[in-house]
């Protein structure tokens, strides 16, 4: 198993040691390099990223600022010279945190725990997986197989899960995107469901435990084919 890798960070000495660890490595493939945030985010987005090196002290977006850009970031091992970071590196869940200049024991052992957490989500159940998403300022966990429905609300959408509506500063097509295409569809322009949590559906709506929602007339043929491989 090889982890996708990018390396994010504005030296380019330090990218260049980075790499050469990386590349050595027999578990990591090394996708891309970036020497900031902005050109980082849009990789990140464009292709399938299981692990980012990310420096933290980068000029006008550091690398917590880009974590915050990131809907459903992938792994992240943080990369400083400074002890101060380690702290706030908790709250971004990040899988670890490596001192400038790295060892080659320490970066071992970073990939070891990365491999580790990879294979562990590899291995969940469809009740156990899960996305992040940010709400009120705040990261939070939401189990996929709990979400109902999805709808759109202006700038926002809605989330409706069984523990309750979560409100996120999104667009459907970019929450659609962390979506498993095989258990969520969506249906109208305004509202994704969860395949699993249809109950019955005419030309004009679907029920979902027992809530109507919109279908669109051209989703309905669609609809029955992605029902039927459920």
């Amino acid at each position: 198993m090889k982890l996708r890798s990018i390396i994010v960070d504005d030296s380019s000495m330090q990218r260049m040691a980075v790499a050469q660890l990386v590349n050595k490595h027999p578990n990591l493939a090394l996708v891309a390099q970036y020497s900031n945030a902005i050109e980082a985010n849009n990789g990140i987005k464009n292709n399938d990223i299981d692990l980012i090196f990310l420096d933290v002290e980068m000029p006008i977006i550091n690398g917590f600022d880009l974590l915050e850009s990131l809907e459903n970031p992938p792994q992240v091992i943080l990369i400083t010279g400074k002890p101060d970071y380690a702290l706030k590196a908790f709250d971004y869940d990040v899988t670890d945190y490596l001192y400038k200049p790295i060892s080659s024991a320490r970066f071992e052992a970073s990939i070891k725990r990365a491999v580790s957490r990879h294979e562990q989500s590899q291995n969940l159940t469809a009740e156990e997986e899960y996305i992040f998403v940010k709400s009120n300022l705040k990261k939070r966990k939401v189990v996929l197989n709990d979400i109902k429905w999805v709808e759109a609300l202006g700038d926002y959408i809605k989330v409706v899960t069984n523990e309750g509506n979560i409100v996120i500063l999104s667009t459907m097509k970019s929450f659609e995107k962390q979506l498993p295409e095989d258990k969520f569809l969506r249906i109208h322009k305004s509202y994704i469901v969860n395949l699993e949590k249809v109950e019955k559906f005419n030309s004009k709506n679907i029920e979902v435990e027992g809530r109507q929602v919109p279908l669109s007339r051209n989703k309905k043929n669609e609809l029955m084919e992605a029902l039927s491989n459920v």
